[in-house]
C-alpha cells in the first residue's frame, strides 16, 4: 500500500487557468518500496498537470507487493485527480 505520500501541488498557472483533470499513470513499485518506472497511461489533457503528478510520484515510497513472502517488483495503475473544489 501507499505510505504517506504527499499529494502533488497544483501547478500555480493551472489553478490560475482552472485546469482540471485525473491524470492516470503506471507506476512500476520496487522490491524495495521506491518509484521505478512511471508511464502516462491517460493525460489530463493539460501537460502541467501530467507534469506535476509525475514529478510528485517519482518520491513517493510504497509498502511493496510480495510473493510467496518475498518483495517483487510490482505495475500499479494510479489515477491522480486535480480538482479545484
Amino acid at each position: 500500500g501507499q505510505l504517506s505520500n504527499p499529494a502533488p501541488p497544483y501547478p500555480t498557472l493551472s489553478r490560475r487557468l482552472r485546469e482540471e483533470g485525473t491524470v492516470v499513470l503506471d507506476i512500476l513499485i520496487r522490491a524495495d518500496g521506491s518509484v521505478g518506472e512511471i508511464k502516462l497511461k491517460t493525460s489530463s489533457g493539460f501537460k502541467r498537470l501530467d507534469d506535476a503528478a509525475i514529478h510528485a510520484v517519482k518520491r513517493w515510497r510504497y509498502k511493496p507487493a510480495t510473493q510467496g513472502g518475498k518483495a517483487i517488483d510490482f505495475w500499479y495503475e494510479l489515477p491522480l485527480e486535480f480538482n479545484l473544489h
